[in-house]
């Protein structure tokens, strides 16, 4: 365990020591005064409403031993009241904590796994995370705790972890630069180029340039990449022979690729052959995508010497992150699939193919919006519909302004106009589920997270209880 001093922080950040001892441990950390765990270092973030470094005395009275702060002045009564607490005084909170992430993760001389992808970064950092357990003890992004907030304060949770597996979301150029700099990852896992934050970046080209940004923190990592997308597949191709990439897939020839594979609704089967054996491997969850993130954990498990047997045991016994392909059965025969948590064309093409191995089933897709699409919105709503069509969808229900786009692509490839159903707002989806859901039934409810159509899948299984 490498716990960080007052001292530690002062040098690092060159901040102002106005209350305390440097000898102080500091073990854990927190920037939220509603969640202080005593013992808790708080640093004070300043967000777009709020400056945190204004909740400093709240933090101590609920139990912080310590606060990083900035552009606050300490009373002499105040230091009076606080006797035996610390309190450091920096230039810029979130500069500090960028630098006391980077300190805290120079002191581990451990596998870190860095994963991003325009899709799916979640879920395989899950089933990543998963696999490497199997064998060292694993310290995982929580939720999509993928920011320039959320990464540093996973890397301060270090204790005695013997791998890391992270997760690095982006939405704009230099994000992830930031993210892999303190970070300074040993595998860089891409999981694939769509059209996600398309709006901000201008082209799926800009996405992977911007994507590639990971492999700047560390001078030779290992890469491991989806080579069925198209975008991946050709920068493998042009970099080969100068960088350690390991390659995965389903349909272009890779390192490690998935063979008769079987997709059902709430699994998947397939074989793969790890060095020169032939395994089946049983994916616990539904959808072409879980077996591709399958191959992913496989691939990084074999980069990190893990016995095969361990790495199946880690992907069988894999658990999704909540409202990632959520599938309930409520009381009345129903079953609700709640893959609300966010959405882009990819993952929207991707919902709908599971809902659509649903064979025996009516099939109803509740769809909303996908958001920082730019001027490629329309056209990818579009798209959206004519994979409705695709798909044999029975019911379509949109909400959200850009999904009338869906709704008209799916008139206009055929689908009954008596089949599809717009509405204003969302209080009526509801009440039309109610009347036209029968027992068997499969509802998909998939938009943006801003969307909050994880909202009516909760509300649905909350009447059902």
């Amino acid at each position: 365990m490498k716990n960080l001093t007052v001292k530690d922080i002062l040098k690092v950040t060159k901040g102002e020591l106005l209350l305390g001892k440097e000898n102080l441990e500091c073990k854990t950390f927190s920037k939220d005064t509603r969640k202080i765990k005593k013992g808790d270092t708080y640093i004070g973030i300043k967000g777009e409403t709020f400056d945190g470094s204004s909740f400093w005395k709240q933090a101590l009275e609920n139990g912080a031993q310590a606060v990083i702060i900035e552009n606050v002045e300490v009373t002499k009564e105040e230091k009076e009241k606080f006797k035996g607490k610390v309190i450091v005084k920096v230039e810029n909170t979130l500069d500090a904590l960028y630098k006391i992430a980077k300190y805290k993760r120079s002191l581990y001389d451990i596998p870190v796994v860095a994963i991003t992808g325009s899709v799916g970064k979640t879920s395989t950092k899950d089933i990543v995370a998963n696999v490497v357990g199997q064998k060292y003890k694993t310290l995982k992004t929580i939720g999509n705790n993928n920011n320039n907030i959320g990464l540093p304060f996973t890397i301060l949770r270090m204790q005695d972890e013997e791998a890391a597996v992270l997760e690095m979301g982006m939405n704009h150029f230099g994000e992830i630069s930031l993210l892999t700099s303190i970070a300074k990852p040993t595998i860089c896992v891409i999981t694939n180029i769509g059209t996600s934050h398309i709006g901000n970046l201008g082209s799926r080209e800009n996405i992977l340039k911007a994507k590639l940004e990971i492999l700047e923190g560390s001078k030779n990592p290992t890469i491991v990449i989806n080579n069925d997308n198209d975008l991946l597949h050709k920068w493998y191709e042009e970099n080969k022979n100068t960088k350690n990439i390991l390659t995965y897939g389903i349909n272009e020839k890779s390192d490690l690729n998935a063979e008769k594979m079987t997709l059902k609704p709430n699994c998947s089967e397939y074989e793969c052959k790890i060095d020169g054996i032939e395994n089946k491997i049983k994916v616990p969850i539904g959808g072409e995508h879980f077996v591709l993130n399958s191959l992913c954990a496989i691939t990084v498990g074999k980069a990190l010497g893990i016995e095969n047997k361990k790495i199946i045991k880690g992907i069988e016994s894999f658990e999704l992150t909540k409202k990632r392909m959520d599938i309930t059965t409520l009381k009345n025969g129903v079953k609700i699939i709640n893959d609300a948590y966010n959405a882009s064309f990819e993952s929207m093409k991707a919902s709908l193919k599971v809902l659509s191995e649903f064979k025996e089933n009516r099939k109803i897709a509740v769809l909303g919006d996908m958001f920082e699409l730019g001027d490629f919105s329309k056209e990818l709503h579009e798209k959206v519909g004519h994979e409705v069509v695709e798909n044999k969808i029975d019911i379509l229900i949109c909400n959200g302004g850009n999904s009338k786009n869906i709704v008209e692509q799916a008139k206009k490839d055929g689908m009954n106009e008596d089949k599809i159903y717009y509405f204003e707002n969302k209080k009526e989806i509801l009440e039309t589920l109610e009347k036209i859901a029968k027992p068997g039934d499969i509802i998909l409810f998939k938009a943006s997270n801003g969307m909050k159509f994880y909202e009516l899948a909760e509300e649905m299984v909350k009447k059902s209880e």
